[in-house]
């Protein structure tokens, strides 16, 4: 994790390097969403990728039995909608936001030319393929780790993917309950793990969840930094 001043680039930002990433936003739309807005709904026709300027995201997906199940999280740097960029095709995720965000759209059209005066075809393929691993819904990513394992990645990685000027950068924006539905855990089991967290010291007494030692929270997770 990183825990400098400055936040380190990721997703298709470090693909790309600074001066490309700056040139797709400035080739967008910006727009500034609020916590728990949708950005991308799931059946939607696609037609554009938003590239995410700041903020962290939610990747959601439907089942058949109308639950939301979390498929991964993004953040500053990352590509979201890009599964389904073409006018022609549906969403096949919903994107809700976690914090404040700010993102651009960019048409499809643009997209591509982008690409082609960045030279940037392959860096999009290699994304795309990193990306693919994201299918599968994160509980299921987590099914042979413990209950205490499953919480602690979790909020792990969302206060990893916060930006480094973002304020109370170590408060995890998500109630016990968003925590329960997108590890697939019950609530009172949630409960339990996040109560041995405090008293361990990984995360601050109070009702919000605030992680006050990394270490500890990684070593709960079993995930080195």
């Amino acid at each position: 994790m990183h825990d400098g001043t400055s936040s380190p680039r990721r997703g298709f930002h470090a693909l790309l390097g600074d001066s490309r990433w700056h040139s797709l936003l400035r080739a967008g739309v910006p727009h500034t969403f609020t916590p728990r807005a949708f950005l991308i709904r799931q059946g939607d026709e696609g037609g554009f990728v938003w590239a995410l300027a700041s903020g962290r995201v939610a990747v959601l997906a439907r089942q058949e039995d109308g639950a939301q199940l979390l498929v991964s999280l993004r953040g500053t740097g990352d590509l979201l909608g890009e599964m389904a960029v073409r006018p022609a095709s549906r969403r096949t995720a919903t994107v809700q936001a976690i914090d404040r965000c700010v993102a651009h759209r960019v048409p499809a059209e643009t997209f591509r030319r982008f690409q082609e005066d960045h030279a940037a075809q392959d860096v999009f393929s290699d994304y795309l393929v990193a990306k693919l691993t994201e299918t599968v819904p994160y509980q299921v990513q987590l099914v042979h780790f413990t209950p205490l394992q499953r919480v602690a990645r979790l909020l792990l990685e969302v206060v990893a993917l916060a930006d480094a000027t973002t304020e109370d950068r170590f408060r995890v924006p998500l109630s016990q309950e968003a925590v329960a539905a997108a590890l697939g855990l019950a609530r009172s089991t949630v409960a339990e793990q996040i109560a041995r967290l405090r008293r361990e010291g990984a995360l601050a007494a109070g009702r919000r969840l605030v992680v006050s030692d990394l270490r500890r929270l990684a070593h709960h997770s079993c995930v080195a930094i």
